[in-house]
């Protein structure tokens, strides 16, 4: 599994469009821990092209702060699950805490 987290200074950016960068975090299922994690920039912003791009970089889940709608569906086109509400933390503690069953999702920081 590789989980894509939006980042800014480090931590999740609840603006995931407007993110510096993406963390792409490697983790092994079954032990239930993270393997690698790379930090790449981010594209420059253009409507949809996210979801393809981290499909291409062979992320199959995103954990974001906020998402809107049409993003979440075009997620899913790519086949990336799509997890909303995550706290401003670090990579390494929103994975682990994901793996747990123990992530805090609260409400979407997204409106549209």
């Amino acid at each position: 599994m590789k989980i894509a987290i939006p980042m800014a200074e480090g931590k999740l950016s609840l603006h995931f469009g407007h993110c510096e960068a993406f963390a792409l975090v490697d983790v092994d299922e079954v032990q239930k821990k993270i393997v690698k994690q790379t930090d790449v920039d981010s594209p420059p912003h253009q409507p949809g092209l996210l979801p393809r791009w981290l499909a291409e970089k062979g992320a199959n889940v995103i954990i974001a702060g906020g998402m809107g709608q049409r993003a979440q569906a075009l997620f899913a086109e790519q086949g990336i699950k799509v997890v909303v509400g995550a706290p401003a933390e670090t990579p390494e503690k929103i994975v682990t805490d994901y793996l747990a069953g123990t992530l805090q999702a609260g409400e979407n920081a997204c409106d549209h």
